[in-house]
């Protein structure tokens, strides 16, 4: 018998800080009320909480940069991290003592009434509707100002710090939508009951997925392997696999596209000078259309332009828009919509090791940049437990490494490894848990992760 369809609708927060958070958000535009909302930048939000937000960001984004800085950046990022940083997972122990990050936190939200507006003026016209938000501080500002209908927050890194709990998390509300099981685990260290912890897997575009056949990725995979395995290597070894995993009968003898590596900043521009660096030694290979490379400067005016400097500089002007793309958007949710359009024939996505590690479920082999931060530690584990990412070698040899991984079918490898063993059911999973629509499909995977 088939299951009724439910419209029922939730407010969806994010915040606009970075990219993480608000792609967390973006698949599940569907099913927000209204429209996506911004904690720290909607229309009419009290001056005071803007600056309250602004200075956070403002302090991430100068910590971020300050990073290149020889000697003193490295120290500084290191103090910084501490605050954020997340504990051994081994051995097992109660870790629900909260963090200095959460208590101050929750000092700020109660001694200037931060998020009151939010709660009590924007989501109080319709309080009923259930409350899902990427960021932990929408989730306090909600319990704290009372409101009334259920609260969900969406973890958006493979492993956490204590912020993201809770500072009593048993007597909270709010309940977890886990993109791993190593998440899971480690909220139940923090102390979250069992009952509020929901694996889900993280929210991935509809758009790169299709159906939950996942008819759309399919397609992407079937054309992408053929650039990442010319000599079909990977591919005739696991034909049967993959055949059977993709419903095809036989892969094409030629992709749709060519052979194509997106490199993506992080949100505070950080890692800028590898573009110029993948630039300088993947010159020749793009002159001779052997490979095209997309720089992904996301709504950073100052990375475009950056990016562009590189581009002359190396005397692939000649080559724009086709052997060599910049994508540059003014809005963050149309960022959003291209980069989605553009991984459709992305090969191979090279990113410091953020929420987009995520995307290797859709079939994308990430090339992992040095990561920034504790989470990303974590997130890079992931990615190597899965055997969905491979760490960035010597720059100076970009172009011989690259392309072994290319001939020896290694990228191949990785992006079945993603494709077949990471989660993607996160977007209908949260749906489905919103609108009470049965039971879930969990993943179900041999990583702790």
């Amino acid at each position: 018998m088939a299951k009724q369809k439910n419209n029922k609708k939730a407010w969806v927060v994010t915040v606009d800080m970075g990219y993480g958070h608000r792609r967390a958000s973006y698949p599940l535009k569907n099913l927000a009320y209204k429209n996506i909302i911004d904690a720290n930048n909607y229309h009419g939000i009290p001056r005071e909480d803007k600056q309250v937000w602004a200075d956070q960001r403002k302090f991430y984004e100068t910590i971020s940069r300050f990073k290149k800085v020889p000697i003193l950046g490295d120290v500084a990022f290191e103090i910084f991290d501490q605050f954020q940083r997340i504990p051994d997972f081994y051995p097992k122990r109660d870790l629900s003592k909260p963090s200095l990050q959460v208590k101050g936190a929750m000092k700020i939200i109660k001694n200037k009434n931060w998020g009151k507006h939010l709660i009590e003026k924007v989501l109080g016209q319709n309080s009923v509707l259930p409350l899902i938000t990427t960021f932990f501080i929408p989730a306090y500002m909600a319990e704290y100002f009372n409101y009334p209908g259920e609260i969900y927050c969406v973890i958006c890194d493979a492993d956490i710090s204590r912020a993201w709990v809770a500072v009593d998390p048993r007597k909270s509300k709010i309940k977890y939508l886990a993109p791993c099981q190593r998440v899971v685990e480690r909220l139940q260290l923090y102390g979250v009951p069992k009952e509020r912890i929901i694996l889900t897997g993280f929210p991935l575009p509809i758009e790169n997925l299709g159906s939950q056949a996942f008819g759309v990725s399919k397609l992407d995979m079937r054309q992408r392997l053929i650039n990442l395995d010319p000599q079909r290597n990977y591919i005739n070894k696991y034909k049967d696999t993959l055949q059977n995993s993709l419903k095809i009968k036989n892969f094409p003898k030629k992709s749709n596209h060519l052979l194509t590596l997106t490199f993506a900043v992080g949100g505070a521009g950080a890692q800028r000078e590898l573009a110029d660096k993948i630039l300088e030694k993947l010159k020749e290979p793009i002159l001779h259309k052997k490979l095209r490379v997309n720089l992904i400067a996301g709504v950073h005016k100052p990375v475009k332009a950056y990016f562009q400097n590189s581009i002359n500089r190396h005397g692939l002007k000649k080559c724009q828009d086709k052997g060599v793309r910049i994508l540059f958007e003014d809005d963050k949710q149309e960022y959003m919509k291209k980069f989605n359009q553009w991984l459709r024939t992305t090969d191979v996505l090279w990113t410091k090791p953020s929420e987009l590690s995520f995307y290797v479920a859709l079939g994308l082999p990430i090339i992992i940049a040095p990561p920034i931060g504790s989470q990303e530690d974590f997130n890079k584990t992931f990615l190597i437990d899965l055997g969905a990412g491979l760490e960035q070698l010597d720059m100076d040899y970009v172009d011989e490494w690259f392309f072994d991984w290319i001939n020896s079918g290694r990228l191949a490898e990785a992006a079945a490894q993603g494709f077949l063993e990471a989660p993607k059911m996160g977007t209908y999973n949260i749906q489905t848990v919103v609108q009470h629509q049965g039971q879930i499909k969990e993943f179900k995977g041999t990583s702790p992760y």
